[in-house]
């Protein structure tokens, strides 16, 4: 008979393909696992990021490894939201400090079981917890800012060794991020350190003994913490938490690939492309940078308006009052005025003149146009542009369009670049296609491919 850890191991892999194959809209309550599974044998490293709710950086940098990491040997996990609702929220959450104990009534209670239970599971050789702290430590006092109560620019250790595992020299491991790290820091007052809470010696309670990396060292996983500090923008923070976790998968003997070049102006137009959301089973695809604050009569399906897809696990579109509203991880983009309609899908795509350049378009694609497009009229169906009219003209199809003939108000972005042309068939919604007036510096292909996270929905995870 089996025993009953790998009783275990095989239920909860049976629960993760159970949900790989039925992965639901990530909603406030959920957070998001990914597994990266080489088909070379190597470690795996679980990277957690969001446990505190209010430190970006740390859930960007594991957003990325989600986007844009690809690994080659060994294994990557990602929990990139643990405290989704506090991110959406913008608050802290407290998470961090119900590992040791936690009321089955607390909010919370489903969530910290969950990530407890891939925390322990065998394969699990590392934690990395990403944050972002105060400050910049210190082990002596410099001033308010810099001294040993202070979290930011540390990497944290709840002891020296933990003997009998795999990655167990925790010291030494952190020090050799440290290293890595400091090489690629600007200034020398920026330069991270280590931070030992020595936990297991303190007689009181201290916080870092209701903490999720003590929770996992306790459970004979070796776990530390890298605090980029709040002082810093939020893309360099992420920066210093990639830096971090590429010097941890170098030592572990993880093998990966990205697809972007890390510096810190790179992450910051990662996050920026990132930035891409479908709808309306992708017949309609969002830009979400420098959004309006406010779209109106946008076209959303009758049966299922909050159907959407991402590449990004810190996307989300939630309901508010009577219409929606799009969050990227703190931040709230845009609010969406619905005007709920039936889908047609007789077809995929129309035949648009771009510059002069007739070619087939699909919908939810983001089209460049220099001067001019012209959508080809297709009987039985009907062109809205939005923000472009012609008086006696049904349709804006067959005409000649330019960026001087659009109504700027009548934009997707505030600055009157990014155009709506949308499709129908009768009153059913065929699709859309933005039309793309930026200068050629700042356009970009959009992001297709999308990977659908597993999801672990609080109320039908857990007993």
């Amino acid at each position: 008979m089996l025993d009953h850890q790998l009783i275990g191991v095989m239920r909860f892999f049976f629960l993760l393909f159970v949900i790989l194959i039925s992965a639901t809209q990530l909603l406030a309550a959920d957070f998001s696992f990914y597994q990266q599974q080489s088909k070379q044998q190597g470690p795996t490293l679980l990277v957690i990021g969001g446990v505190d709710g209010d430190e970006p950086g740390g859930f960007h940098a594991a957003a990325t490894l989600v986007t844009r990491y690809q690994i080659q040997r060994g294994n990557l996990w990602i929990v990139p939201n643990l405290n989704f609702k506090s991110i959406l929220e913008r608050q802290r959450g407290n998470m961090n400090l119900k590992f040791a104990s936690i009321s089955r009534q607390d909010p919370q209670y489903q969530q910290v079981q969950q990530i407890k239970k891939i925390i322990t599971q065998p394969q699990v050789d590392l934690v990395l917890n990403l944050h972002d702290g105060s400050g910049f430590y210190h082990p002596q006092r410099i001033n308010s800012q810099r001294n040993p109560n202070r979290w930011g620019q540390s990497c944290v250790i709840d002891q020296s060794n933990l003997e009998g595992v795999q990655f167990g020299d925790l010291k030494h491991l952190a020090e050799v991020i440290i290293q890595q790290l400091n090489a690629k820091v600007p200034a020398k007052d920026q330069n991270f350190l280590l931070k030992n809470m020595h936990t297991a010696t303190y007689q009181e309670d201290i916080p870092a003994k209701k903490s999720l990396s003590y929770f996992a060292v306790r459970n004979q996983k070796p776990a530390l913490a890298v605090e980029s500090s709040k002082t810093h923008p939020v893309y360099l923070r992420t920066y210093y938490h990639l830096l971090a976790l590429e010097a941890t998968m170098q030592q572990m003997g993880i093998h990966f690939t990205r697809d972007f070049q890390l510096t810190p102006m790179g992450v910051k137009q990662i996050i920026k492309d990132d930035a891409v959301l479908a709808l309306a089973s992708g017949r309609i695809q969002l830009e979400l940078n420098n959004m309006r604050t406010t779209i109106n009569n946008f076209p959303l399906p009758k049966t299922d308006p909050m159907e959407f897809t991402t590449n990004n696990p810190l996307i989300t579109l939630l309901p508010t009052d009577n219409r929606y509203r799009i969050h990227y991880g703190n931040n709230r983009l845009a609010f969406i005025n619905p005007q709920f309609v039936d889908l047609d899908r007789s077809i995929d795509s129309i035949e648009i003149a771009i510059d002069g350049m007739l070619q087939p378009v699909s919908f939810g694609s983001i089209v460049p146009v220099e001067k001019s497009f012209l959508v080809k009229e297709q009987k039985g169906y009907r062109v809205q542009v939005v923000g472009f009219a012609k008086p006696g003209h049904a349709s804006d199809g067959h005409l000649p369009i330019s960026h001087a003939q659009m109504k700027q108000r009548y934009s997707i972005d505030k600055a009157g670049q990014l155009y709506r042309v949308e499709i129908y068939r009768n009153e059913r919604f065929s699709g859309m296609i933005l039309v793309d007036f930026r200068p050629q510096s700042t356009k970009k292909e959009p992001l297709i491919a999308r990977t659908p996270p597993v999801s672990f929905d609080s109320d039908e995870q857990h007993n």
